[in-house]
């Protein structure tokens, strides 16, 4: 009884020493996001004169500037086009062949279980130049065509290893019901088993929507075209523009421009996100 009375006492002092630390934490992450978004509203000489002041005036003409001036408008709409369709096959080829791994017993499917994650574990520039030698010989450098395979087949690893996990976690009665019922294997995937894994997708999805939207050295080896630009190489391009330009506020305009996006979706899907993570690691 001893012991149980001191280890209550303690946990009030646990729990302040956690709030602080996270709060600590939660300070040291946010305080460069709010820096970013005053700089972005100050002149140039304003953010080398006053770097830690709140600005004099509201320069919105930073994000215009940005936006039309060094067409990051443009590379936005780039950025959105081979994110969505990028996101869409690896969802869909990779919920269908985590399915097959984690609910049907097949020769080789360990090993080919082990490739999947290999694919985890192999550095993205080792691959460049033989990447863009193949490219080259395919005649997809300089279309989204290349772009998006290449988002496509790096992704997929880390996908089948979320949706693999997730699908294990589906009771077996269900598919089995459905298998009674005159369903096709297909058929079981995409009217049961897909909509109850809607917390792994959504997790992956999201995971992937990140890596996508801020993937640079891919992008940078397989578009050269202007046009085709997607958003990191778009900030590459305002960086050059307006070192020289010496216009510090929209190139902090176009990171702001950056990072919003990303902020947003993980505000909107946070529980989402903890949620799909947690459910295939909790009843795996």
């Amino acid at each position: 009884m001893a012991a149980l009375n001191s280890r209550r006492k303690s946990n009030p002092v646990k729990r302040t020493l956690l709030q602080f630390v996270l709060i600590l934490y939660s300070a040291i992450v946010v305080y460069p996001m709010l820096w970013l978004l005053l700089a972005s509203l100050k002149g140039s000489a304003e953010i080398f004169e006053h770097p830690w002041a709140m600005p004099k005036a509201l320069h919105w003409s930073n994000f215009s500037e940005a936006w039309y001036g060094a067409q990051v408008g443009k590379c936005f709409g780039n950025s959105i086009f081979v994110t969505i369709v990028s996101m869409f096959f690896i969802l869909f080829i990779g919920a269908m062949a985590a399915y097959a791994l984690a609910r049907f017993t097949f020769k080789g499917r360990e090993a080919m279980s082990a490739v999947f994650m290999s694919g985890m574990m192999f550095p993205v520039f080792l691959g460049i130049v033989p990447l863009y030698l193949l490219l080259a010989n395919l005649g997809m450098l300089d279309n989204y065509y290349g772009l998006i395979t290449v988002y496509v087949a790096y992704s997929l690893s880390f996908t089948i290893f979320v949706l693999t996990g997730f699908f294990k976690t589906l009771p077996h009665e269900l598919s089995e019901a459905g298998m009674i019922d005159g369903c096709s294997n297909f058929t079981v995937f995409w009217r049961i088993m897909l909509p109850l894994a809607k917390p792994g997708l959504i997790a992956a999805g999201i995971f992937n929507f990140f890596g996508i939207w801020n993937e640079f050295p891919l992008a940078l080896v397989i578009i050269s075209k202007d046009s085709l630009r997607t958003l990191p190489l778009g900030i590459q391009n305002l960086l050059m523009v307006e070192h020289y330009q010496a216009n510090w506020g929209a190139l902090f305009a176009g990171l702001v421009i950056v990072m919003l996006p990303t902020l947003i979706v993980y505000l909107i899907f946070q529980r989402q996100i903890t949620e799909g993570l947690t459910a295939g690691a909790l009843k795996g």
